[in-house]
């Protein structure tokens, strides 16, 4: 019965549960606990999976009537399928990382030779890199020593508020490492097998982050001067190489209204969220997966 619960849990939150997130409006207004719930519901896909490799060999056996070497066999198996299955994200996140360092790497390197950030009065010096290109452009280069890139576009178009509302978008991306959670879901999309694969997770999370980023400029330059850049720039290059691209602009119109609604973020909608995702990690193991172990454990021949 455990492992039946699990595995219909584990298909809800990998099949059903990431449309109606991806779909959900509420969390425009509460984002970091938006990405908290994300993550929580992506680590719980996980446990559903582990438990049910680790419970239905020892439900079968059990309600067989089996002895005791035939159980100790059983779950051997499962534990061999779980660590199959930890083994395949932890490579994957390997793969993703190490992919994403290096490219970052060549990337530095490539900005730090094109700079042209010394014609610009008021950006020389720190992380900030201005590349001569007519398209407005701006995103950040995250790592052990990270880079803000401006185009010579950006420049032309925002006036310095503007600017300085750009560049603390980048440095918040960069001070809350968000690369690193864009990273996770990309290790974890590609190591989910294809029919339950999806990328809304991906899509979501990104946009959230943007969200993130965009309050934390607010609360640092102000409402205007965001509002006015982000309606004038493309949005930023994205996080993770695997996020879809997004023609038709609903990121950004959905930036942009919450940005015309500057009073519309929920502190109640924010600990709710996050109440949910704690509640998304802890229920299933406290009434599910605790009582199967207590009489799993009955049965291990001690």
């Amino acid at each position: 019965m455990t492992a039946l619960l699990l595995g219909a849990l584990g298909l809800t939150l990998s099949l059903a549960v990431p449309r109606l997130l991806a779909n959900a409006r509420w969390p425009d207004r509460a984002p970091v606990a938006g990405v908290l719930l994300w993550q929580a519901l992506t680590l719980t896909a996980v446990l559903c999976a582990l438990g049910v490799v680790l419970a239905a060999p020892e439900e079968v056996v059990r309600a067989a009537g089996a002895r005791h070497p035939e159980t100790v066999a059983a779950l051997l198996f499962s534990l061999a399928v779980a660590a199959t299955i930890v083994t395949r994200l932890v490579v994957s996140l390997v793969k993703v990382t190490s992919r994403a360092r290096a490219r970052r790497d060549r990337h530095r390197m490539l900005v730090d030779l094109l700079d042209r950030v010394e014609r610009h009065d008021g950006l020389s010096g720190g992380e900030v890199r201005v590349l001569e290109a007519p398209l407005p452009l701006a995103y950040c280069v995250p790592g052990r020593n990270p880079r803000v890139v401006l185009s010579d576009g950006v420049l032309d178009v925002l006036d310095r508020e503007q600017i300085d509302a750009v560049l603390a978008h980048e440095r918040a991306h960069l001070r809350h490492k968000h690369e690193l959670v864009m990273e996770s879901f990309t290790a974890f999309y590609q190591a989910v097998p294809g029919p339950l694969r999806s990328k809304a997770p991906l899509d979501a999370v990104h946009l959230l982050l943007e969200m993130v980023a965009d309050d934390a400029a607010r609360r640092r330059t102000g409402h205007a001067p965001l509002r006015a850049a982000l309606a004038r720039l493309a949005d930023a290059v994205p996080l993770a190489e695997e996020v879809t691209a997004d023609p038709e602009g609903e990121s950004r119109r959905r930036r942009l209204a919450r940005l015309d609604r500057p009073g519309r973020s929920s502190t109640a909608l924010a600990v709710a969220g996050t109440a949910a995702a704690a509640g998304l990690l802890v229920l299933p193991t406290v009434i599910v997966v605790v009582p199967w172990l207590a009489r799993a454990l009955n049965t291990w021949p001690f």
